[in-house]
């Protein structure tokens, strides 16, 4: 398992408010959060961007977006809505080099984001 801090959250070196955990996958409240629901849901995995993501890796990276359907609806924003975000390396906003998807709501958002 790499170095960065989602690694360190997986192996409970750091402390995380977990709000789901399989065995392939591990899901969080942000520190920092956008949002007043902001959910990072990682792959046990390490895969660095989604640059990175094999054929092989299809069922895992299908698996993230049915956990954030259930926080989706855990955290009752399914109904009204949620952005679901990946960011891909420095441009697009990737501070942290293993995969994360970000289940944003509990507010409106706009097109384009700002």
């Amino acid at each position: 398992m790499g170095d960065t801090i989602f690694g360190k959250i997986i192996r409970r070196e750091i402390p995380a408010d977990i709000v789901y955990e399989d065995e392939e996958v591990l899901a969080f409240k942000d520190i920092a959060p956008q949002a007043p629901i902001h959910i990072l849901i990682i792959p046990k995995k390490e895969i660095p961007t989604a640059n990175d993501i094999q054929e092989e890796d299809a069922p895992l990276i299908g698996k993230l977006f049915i956990v954030a359907k259930k926080l989706a609806k855990e955290f009752g924003v399914d109904e009204s809505g949620y952005r679901l975000v990946i960011n891909c390396n420095k441009d697009a906003g990737q501070a942290v080099y293993h995969l994360h998807l970000h289940l944003l709501g509990g507010r409106k958002f706009t097109w384009p984001p700002g």
